[in-house]
């Protein structure tokens, strides 16, 4: 979307520059807070070291319902450190402080934005250098006032699609949604394995023809192989379960296997070009 100044978001200013090179978006997530507080913003820079393009962070919730174990499991480490929506904008100040060009988005539920207030919220997330916005329980039929506020602000308000979203539904998405959308690739929670490549490449010929926007696959991509299949018809990878999966294994050597990860998955997203 375009700021009050008439300029180009960060979001829309990345997805220009990788469409204008060829090349696909890759957005990491983490869980803000996971294993500790303390790590989050360093996990952060070696998530951009390792290649990505825009981070999703997720803010720690009691009742994660889209998520599988692995990131419901995170949730509880960082609730257990007391990790609150107000320590996430901490963290994504602190990462501003010597990153301004990578977009953050923040990936949540409501419950904590409606706690605070969406005038305060986004007027907090602004200032702390938050980018955008995906609400994972907010469906577009009642969001529309909301999405008002995050846009007033200049925030993306970042939508989730899936196998099952209905005609009438893509065409509110359409409306209110700025930045990305978000295609879930299968029907289940996050981390599932099964992933039927042509299936995606289908759907998303089918949701193009209604959404002018970045569509960015994620659910059940894991490794170079299924990040690089996906590649070829998305215009962004969004990989999580498998990058919290390395954070679960330990702090040893923790933001050097998340650098070398990405890499890896980089590289082959790369050999994808459009």
């Amino acid at each position: 979307m375009l700021i009050s100044d008439g300029t180009m978001s960060r979001i829309q200013t990345t997805f220009s520059r990788l469409q204008a090179a060829g090349r696909k978006a890759l957005i990491p997530y983490v869980t803000a807070g996971d294993p500790r507080p303390g790590i989050t913003v360093e996990l952060m820079h070696a998530l951009v070291k390792g290649g990505a393009d825009i981070i999703e962070l997720g803010v720690p919730f009691s009742d994660p319902m889209a998520d599988g174990p692995v990131i419901q499991l995170a949730a509880e480490r960082a609730l257990a450190h007391g990790v609150s929506l107000r320590n996430v904008l901490e963290m994504v100040a602190e990462f501003r402080q010597t990153n301004t060009e990578t977009p953050v988005v923040l990936m949540g539920y409501a419950n904590p934005i409606e706690a605070m207030g969406y005038p305060v919220f986004s007027a907090a997330a602004v200032a702390a250098g938050v980018d955008g916005v995906l609400t994972v329980d907010l469906p577009p039929e009642e969001a529309r006032e909301r999405v008002a506020v995050l846009k007033a602000h200049g925030l993306d308000p970042v939508f989730l699609l899936a196998p099952t979203t209905p005609v009438s539904r893509l065409a509110a998405v359409a409306e209110l949604a700025s930045g990305y959308v978000y295609y879930v690739s299968l029907k289940g929670v996050t981390g599932a394995a099964t992933l039927d490549v042509d299936s995606v490449a289908t759907k998303l010929a089918e949701l193009r023809q209604h959404i002018n926007l970045p569509i960015g696959v994620g659910f059940g991509i894991r490794d170079a192989q299924s990040a690089q299949a996906i590649a070829s018809v998305a215009d962004a990878i969004i990989i999580g379960s498998r990058i919290v999966q390395e954070v679960e294994a330990g702090e040893a050597g923790l933001t050097e296997r998340v650098s070398a990860f990405l890499s890896g998955i980089r590289a082959a997203i790369d050999m994808a070009r459009a």
